[in-house]
């Protein structure tokens, strides 16, 4: 009889890899539907205003990305470390890639966020605006990256478990 039952390690790769599709999916729509409402680069203008009615940290991304994210990019990099073979292989290489991304989020993309909330229309606000949304194109890259290695290793998992 198969044993049923997954393991901590299998379950912490589940959710890693639900909780880094909904930041994906969640990124790209941000950039797509939000960012417009916050950021008018051929008229150059930045609204303070409408970033801070969105409130996008605090009424979704704190909830889904600040700490689970950075949690379960943690405990993967500890339970990947302990896998063998391709699940390892896959498995570290997303976990290593989201927490460059987790870096570059709490050095870069949440500071930044934060003063441009703050600041007025000014030519340096839709500056500073412009390149914090053409650097989330790399975060883009990289949870997407992330999300496809993590999304391999839960299919390596199947393997090893012989299912």
């Amino acid at each position: 009889m198969m044993n049923l039952k997954p393991s901590a390690a299998e379950i912490l790769l589940w959710l890693f890899v639900l909780n880094l599709g909904v930041a994906f999916g969640a990124g790209l729509y941000e950039h797509r539907i939000s960012l417009p409402r916050w950021l008018d680069v051929t008229g150059g203008h930045w609204s303070a205003e409408a970033a801070r009615q969105d409130d996008v940290g605090l009424r979704f991304w704190g909830v889904v990305t600040t700490g689970p994210l950075t949690l379960l990019t943690l405990a993967s990099l500890y339970f990947a470390t302990r896998a063998t073979g391709p699940l390892r292989s896959w498995w570290l290489a997303a976990a290593l890639v989201v927490l460059v991304d987790r870096v570059l989020t709490f050095s870069y993309f949440i500071p930044t966020m934060i003063r441009l909330m703050q600041s007025s229309d000014t030519p340096a606000a839709v500056e500073t605006a412009t390149r914090w949304a053409r650097m989330n194109h790399l975060r883009h890259a990289l949870a997407g990256g992330a999300w496809f290695a993590a999304l391999q290793a839960l299919s390596w998992l199947r393997v090893t478990r012989g299912a």
